[in-house]
């Protein structure tokens, strides 16, 4: 089995700590970017997981390759040409203050890339599972095209499509990511969301429900779930649930719906070291399950396991074993040393 996920990976630029940007005499610098963190995440459950994007052809671009190669992901499909590595900065939140990011990353190589860069036959050839998220088509109208096109040539070939909806109120307006998704989510088997995504691109809102507060009402999103799957006919829709008490401590589930059953998954009370995906260590659970078709139950459980073990985790990427996975889901959650 081979997954394809496509999307923008940037340069992630953070001061030591948690400074503030004011304070910063220096950066540390790593990379990630939704997409590729899911496919880093597959490498590293044993799955064959190759990256699509394009990158200049300088060094820059060179050293977001190698971010990615060195957990296994594949990158030959990666198309190389382009001006630029989009940028973000990140300011860690701490207690009752907010974490802050800053994007640099208009006119970037995937942002200026053109439907033509990539061959979907070739790229699509042995794939199972092709990823994406609402942040990739919201950089440009030529990458919202190139969207369009790798789920069309997923759908024509049998290959199962997730999206994670992302929304990005920097990137576009409501109207046009509901307008644009709304076109996209035709080819999607299973969409992904978080509290307020649903309500963003679609206007579908959970009763009961308040982000700010951290109050989450299951019966409200087993209504949003409902409404995505009649408007959409999605095969399954899971919506993460974030109680957020603080920047530094969440309590952290998710629901997933399956069209007929609604599974909920165990809270944790988790304590963030790094909360940057989050959302895609869970995509990334999701879709390691259906591909070992786990049961319902057992895929949520995975999922937010998974991305339980992100938030302690720092830099965007999920760098744990399935196995290790697998022992929180059970219930081993003592954080005790392993010798």
């Amino acid at each position: 089995m081979k997954v394809i996920t496509l999307g923008e990976i940037m340069l992630r630029l953070a001061p030591e700590g948690y400074y503030r940007f004011v304070q910063a005499d220096k950066y540390g610098a790593t990379y990630g970017g939704g997409e590729a963190n899911v496919a880093v995440s597959l490498a590293g459950y044993g799955i064959n997981a190759a990256y699509v994007t394009k990158l200049p052809k300088h060094e820059i671009g060179q050293a977001a390759v190698n971010s990615l190669r060195q957990f296994g992901v594949d990158t030959s499909l990666i198309v190389r040409g382009g001006d630029r590595v989009g940028i973000y900065f990140l300011e860690k939140g701490a207690s009752q203050r907010p974490s802050k990011v800053i994007y640099d990353r208009a006119n970037s190589a995937i942002a200026a890339a053109k439907e033509t860069d990539f061959d979907w036959d070739k790229i699509f050839a042995g794939v199972t599972w092709f990823h994406f998220t609402g942040i990739t088509p919201a950089l440009s109208d030529s990458a919202a095209a190139i969207c369009m096109a790798a789920c069309k040539a997923a759908k024509s070939k049998g290959i199962s499509v997730s999206c994670d909806l992302n929304y990005r109120a920097n990137l576009w307006t409501r109207e046009k990511a509901g307008e644009v998704m709304g076109k996209l989510m035709e080819y999607v088997d299973l969409c992904i969301a978080n509290e307020e995504d649903s309500a963003d691109v679609f206007g579908i809102k959970a009763s009961g429900s308040d982000v700010t507060s951290g109050k989450i009402s299951h019966d409200g999103y087993k209504e949003v779930a409902s409404a995505l799957v009649k408007r959409f006919g999605f095969k399954q829709v899971a919506i993460t649930l974030r109680e957020s008490i603080s920047a530094n401590d969440n309590n952290w589930g998710a629901m997933l719906f399956n069209g007929t059953d609604y599974f909920f998954s165990k809270k944790y009370a988790v304590h963030i070291v790094d909360r940057v995906g989050g959302g895609d260590s869970f995509g990334a659970g999701l879709i390691y399950a259906n591909l070992q078709k786990m049961a319902p139950q057992d895929s949520i459980e995975f999922a937010v396991a998974a991305s339980c073990l992100k938030h302690t985790i720092e830099g965007d990427f999920n760098l744990v074993s399935a196995d290790e996975v697998k022992k929180l889901a059970a219930g081993n959650a003592s954080g005790r040393v392993q010798r």
